[in-house]
């Protein structure tokens, strides 16, 4: 398996989020699984893997304003306060906002009135301890406001310098056309992997089209096709998992029994399975930045060493006939969540 332990990470090209955004490392660092939705988190461990991933040189640190309810924001400011000058000065954040919850955790629709806004971007520049989003976006549109108005209030924000670049969550091309005809558009953050690939039908060509880059999350389905989720698995109180369809009953078995044959592929070739789905959302385009959600250093090292993986046209043609696109079995979200997505209509 390929790793960094211990030794200095090789130099990678940036890329670049869309025509009109920053350049950021190949990888970001998603930072929800160190606040919420997959069970307790270790914060001194969550803190030092910022860290790890800032000295690698991962500069997009990824997080929403309802990630334990202000939590994962205000663990991300404790972590760039504690970092060397240099690592805190090239982090770039992007933010989700929009999502309101209940006292006991529950969710409650989505708010993206201009006034709600600007009300989240204040409390996000507060708990983050900066005076600027580098990219700001809505986590799930809502259906009572155009578009048009939650992306322009972003856009008065950018005029304002509170943030820096505006992107989406999750839209469908049109949504997303509509959204670009506002305001320059940075990026596209929706989940893309070995077994989510709805997106290359329409939505991926429509960002390409517009110059909009894409931020996948999911890139290994959270979990499912890392390589390290067994069948006998037992999930904490809370954990998401325990509700997602594809992670249930034979739905489970069967997208295991695809990592199963992802595996062979992966050792042909003398790395983790993780690291080849990486590596596959990694060959999909310079315009793609995958997001890890790494919450400890050792799973963090091994998605950088995704950054070494070479594929060729061989190993891509025999990862795809090991998962299929549209093989998984289940939807990537419950039923009432997937009703929240533009991407899905």
């Amino acid at each position: 398996m390929t790793t960094h332990q211990n030794a200095p990470l090789t130099p990678h090209p940036s890329r670049r989020l869309g025509a009109t955004g920053p350049s950021v490392f190949p990888l970001g660092l998603g930072c929800m699984g160190m606040s919420a939705l997959y069970g307790e988190a270790d914060r001194s461990e969550s803190i030092a893997t910022i860290h790890a991933a800032l000295d690698a040189g991962v500069t997009l640190l990824d997080t929403g304003d309802f990630y334990g309810m202000g939590h994962n924001e205000l663990l991300i400011n404790e972590a760039l306060r504690t970092a060397p000058a240099a690592a805190r000065e090239q982090a770039l954040t992007s933010v989700k906002f929009g999502a309101l919850r209940t006292v006991e955790g529950g969710f409650a629709g989505y708010d993206g009135r201009p006034d709600a806004v600007r009300n989240f971007l204040a409390y996000s520049l507060q708990r983050l301890g900066r005076d600027h989003v580098d990219v700001y976006r809505i986590a799930r549109v809502d259906p009572d406001v155009p578009i048009e108005e939650t992306v322009g209030a972003i856009a008065e924000a950018v005029q304002a310098g509170h943030v820096r670049h505006i992107g989406l969550s999750e839209v469908g091309a049109e949504t997303l056309r509509r959204a670009a005809a506002v305001a320059p558009i940075s990026d596209l953050q929706i989940e893309y992997s070995l077994i989510s690939r709805g997106i290359e039908e329409e939505i991926l060509p429509t960002a390409r089209e517009l110059g909009i880059g894409v931020t996948a999350y999911g890139v290994l389905s959270r979990g499912l096709i890392s390589g390290h989720f067994g069948r006998d698995r037992a999930l904490a109180p809370g954990d998401f998992r325990g509700m997602s369809p594809r992670f249930q009953g034979d739905n489970l078995d069967r997208n295991l029994d695809l990592v199963d044959a992802l595996r062979k592929v992966a050792d042909s070739k003398g790395v983790s399975v993780a690291q080849i789905a990486i590596a596959w959302v990694l060959a999909r385009g310079e315009d793609i930045v995958p997001l890890v959600g790494a919450r400890r250093r050792d799973r963090l090292d091994e998605a950088l060493g995704a950054l070494d993986v070479e594929l060729t046209a061989a190993d891509l043609t025999a990862i795809e006939e090991a998962v299929p696109a549209g093989a998984a079995a289940g939807d990537r979200y419950p039923e009432a969540q997937m009703a929240h997505l533009d991407s899905e209509h």
